[in-house]
């Protein structure tokens, strides 16, 4: 696989080089534009029909993106071509293992790279907060995300918490 390092020194697939990822506050407006179309994809998906406007607003209001900033958490967006098309966040569950959520490509940008780099990017968050693995959980409808974790490595774990939607956990080592 073709490598190429970015400015910040992490190094990613070729095929990635038209993203950038970098860490912002999960309240700035193109944050927050990604994180309502990700909730807007994975309701509608549940629900199986497309989910309201109001729907958004309290889906995001119940699940807040608390703990997702320094020294708990980091949320990053990526970039394609400058255009802002995915984003996600890690926190700390412990002083040693960091949790991956909100992890979304817009299926405009999906199958360019934009997940694996992303990835990297939140991996590389959980390092800096001292974290020595990655875990995560998902549903069975998610298959384009089960299909990029296992891709970039993670493995699935028995079940680690009883979050209401999550029907498969995974785990991946950083040290």
């Amino acid at each position: 696989m073709d490598i190429k390092s970015t400015s910040t020194g992490t190094t990613v697939p070729a095929a990635a080089v038209n993203w950038t990822v970098a860490a912002e506050h999960f309240a700035t407006p193109e944050a927050t534009a990604l994180r309502r179309a990700y909730y807007a994809e994975v309701a509608g998906r549940y629900w199986k029909r497309p989910a309201t406007e109001a729907e958004i607003d309290e889906g995001l209001r119940d699940d807040p993106a608390d703990g997702l900033t320094p020294p708990t958490g980091d949320f990053v967006v990526g970039r394609l071509n400058a255009a802002p098309r995915a984003c996600g966040g890690i926190r700390l569950l412990d002083p040693v293992t960091a949790e991956l959520t909100r992890v979304y490509v817009d299926p405009r940008a999906r199958g360019t790279g934009g997940g694996a780099a992303l990835l990297t990017a939140l991996e590389a968050a959980a390092r800096a907060l001292g974290a020595e693995r990655v875990r995560l959980d998902t549903r069975s409808d998610l298959v384009e995300a089960r299909a990029l974790y296992a891709r970039q490595g993670y493995a699935e774990i028995p079940p680690y918490n009883a979050g209401p939607y999550a029907e498969h956990w995974f785990e991946k080592r950083l040290i």
